[in-house]
């Protein structure tokens, strides 16, 4: 028996093995990451769009309709012109993903309120983390930023908004459209074919000019993977995309 040439034959064969072991597993994930995201919220019409787009979209659909409110709030803008403040003792980076209570904890005799933000992993740029202030301790305020420098795996500064959330409008709450609703109207009209999105959350936008009162209003975030984002007003429908601020 030519042993040399046995060896080879099991050594290609188990190199097959594990081929065909790695798709199996691809596939099983990916069947697993469809059924999870669950599109059947979209209309039929939609998702044919979609596929004839090569619009994928990696993010579930959020199915919660909530009843809000416009809100008003006082915010300049004039920290973004400012230097980044020092923190006193540096904090481990590690702890905005894995405890961002404890994270509250070590800095909110530096940086008051600072328990009442949210994380935007989407905006994360190089070296800086960024915040968000939360209306009724749950919608973030985009637009609006709480920024965390960090170097050498440790946050080192931070620059915070000056920035009062007032009472709600005088409009009525109202109950906010359906995110599959506000993608189909993106889908259709406004996405680019192999459009990737990413993310989708709700939450509040306002335009960042110094005025003694400004409203914000909910809308849908629809974060795709080139960076771009699209805004849908939670109650009219209409939309902010990249190209325009209208």
């Amino acid at each position: 028996m030519d042993w040399g040439r046995a060896k080879n034959v099991l050594i290609y064969a188990f190199l097959l093995l594990n081929l065909l072991l790695c798709y199996q597993l691809w596939v099983d994930l990916r069947d697993k990451v469809s059924a999870n995201l669950d599109f059947t919220s979209l209309s039929e019409e939609t998702q044919q769009i979609m596929e004839q787009k090569g619009i994928r979209i990696l993010s579930p659909i959020p199915a919660a309709t909530p009843q809000l409110p416009n809100i008003t709030y006082r915010y300049s803008g004039e920290e973004q012109e400012q230097t980044p403040v020092e923190l006193e003792q540096p904090i481990d980076s590690k702890l905005i993903y894995s405890s961002f209570s404890e994270l509250s904890n070590l800095l909110e005799s530096q940086i008051p309120d600072i328990a009442n933000y949210e994380l935007d992993s989407q905006e994360n740029e190089v070296g800086k983390f960024v915040l968000h202030p939360l209306v009724q301790k749950e919608w973030p305020l985009f637009r609006v930023r709480l920024e965390l420098m960090y170097s050498n795996q440790k946050i080192v500064a931070y620059r915070r908004p000056e920035i009062e959330i007032g009472s709600s409008s005088s409009q009525e709450i109202q109950k906010v459209l359906p995110a599959s609703q506000a993608l189909s109207s993106l889908i259709e009209k406004y996405f680019a074919p192999d459009t990737v999105v990413t993310d989708i959350q709700l939450g509040y936008y306002g335009e960042l000019f110094n005025s003694e009162s400004q409203v914000a209003a909910p809308m849908w975030r629809f974060v795709l993977e080139n960076g771009k984002s699209y805004y849908v007003h939670g109650i009219s429908a209409d939309i902010i995309s990249p190209k325009t601020t209208e």
